[in-house]
């Protein structure tokens, strides 16, 4: 096959190509070349024009597959009818709960092998997560009295870097049972700050994706 003279649609063929490896190998066991392989003659210049690696591979998958996570985050950021509490907690419950999230897991990388990855994620829960999208919230609770805060940046920096890092078991290659102490204390937490937005149901969700994760680890 010659090469494609639109870059937008060789974009498009990688980046499906590589979920579905990865989906189907798992990140650690897809490489460059099992990518080249499934592209129908795209040479591995190709690849390389657009990435300069199997990581850029990556963050561009899991970027596209975040994108509708994103524009669900803006629209309860938005919503006119709920205070800043009752929107965290929602926030939370639908990020958990998005199938997209079964897809993360599945596709996992090994962050201690891959360093760019994990200052990737927090990146983008320092510069781009929590001041788009948790502060707001956390500045409107502040206004309605839902919460309270002298340090509404650091509050948002701080739940997030928890919650995407430090909970992650992706990061810490945490059991299960790890995962679940970790999730108390984050409650915990929230609670001292008066944030009683986890409940059970985030809680088995939480060990669903602990699972999915070390299914991928086997």
């Amino acid at each position: 096959m010659a090469r494609n003279k639109h870059p937008e649609e060789t974009v498009n063929l990688i980046l499906s190509v590589a979920f579905r490896l990865f989906m189907e190998k798992g990140y650690e066991h897809t490489s460059i070349q099992d990518i080249i392989d499934h592209l129908g003659g795209l040479s591995k210049g190709a690849i390389y024009h657009h990435f300069k690696s199997k990581e850029d591979i990556l963050v561009a998958v899991t970027d596209r597959m975040t994108a509708d996570s994103n524009q669900m985050f803006a629209q309860i950021r938005d919503y006119s009818d709920l205070n800043g509490r009752e929107k965290l907690k929602k926030i939370f419950k639908e990020s958990i709960n998005q199938p997209v999230q079964n897809d993360i897991f599945t596709v996992a990388p090994d962050f201690h092998k891959n360093p760019k990855l994990l200052f990737s994620l927090l990146h983008e829960t320092i510069d781009d997560a929590a001041p788009n999208y948790i502060l707001p919230i956390i500045q409107q609770g502040i206004s309605d009295g839902s919460i309270e805060t002298d340090y509404p940046e650091q509050l948002a920096e701080l739940i997030l870097l928890v919650a995407n890092v430090w909970m992650n078991p992706m990061i810490f290659d945490s059991s299960a049972e790890e995962s679940y102490r970790k999730f108390m204390i984050f409650s915990q937490m929230l609670q001292g700050f008066g944030l009683d937005i986890v409940d059970d149901e985030i809680l088995e969700r939480l060990k669903e994706l602990t699972s999915i994760y070390q299914k991928t680890r086997q």
